[in-house]
């Protein structure tokens, strides 16, 4: 083993963190229930319901200025941006895939706070309905397991 690590466990303890939420309404079937498998995670995880801010924006060119404007606001851990881009047949698809990807990253490192980016991109509802769950769960997890190892590295 390389380095000693506190292990995945410890770093998903969310007891004492505060979790931000911004999540896209466009494709809402599909947001809806990334936010809830999102909740539920941070919840199982031990974030506390009190501890978790939850906001919507219209679509996914609007999640990173909802992110900035809770990043600057402070008192945040981590945030966690949900959304779903279904490709269409114009090159608008691409756009704003690589703009609300390229404006969370930016956010994340302007501010350097942990942004778990569970905006879905994909070719049709099918594939976004079969990653909606799953990927809900991991940006729970992500955000927490960031803000515990950037309080560490602190």
């Amino acid at each position: 083993m390389f380095g000693a690590d506190k292990g995945t466990s410890s770093r998903l303890d969310g007891k004492q963190l505060v979790i931000g939420i911004v999540q896209a309404r466009f494709n809402q079937s599909v947001t809806n229930a990334l936010a809830k498998a999102c909740w539920d995670e941070l919840l199982a995880c031990g974030v506390q319901e009190k501890n978790i801010e939850h906001v919507q924006v219209p679509g996914a060119l609007e999640v990173p200025v909802a992110l900035q404007a809770m990043a600057e606001k402070g008192g945040y851990d981590a945030l966690i941006a949900l959304g779903c881009i279904i490709r269409g047949e114009t090159y608008h698809f691409e756009l704003v895939s690589n703009e609300s990807a390229a404006g969370v990253t930016r956010v994340s490192l302007d501010h350097q706070l942990p942004i778990a980016n569970a905006i879905l991109t994909t070719e049709n509802m099918d594939q976004a309905v079969a990653r909606q769950v799953d990927k809900g769960r991991d940006a729970a997890q992500v955000a927490i397991e960031m803000a515990n190892l950037l309080d560490d590295l602190a």
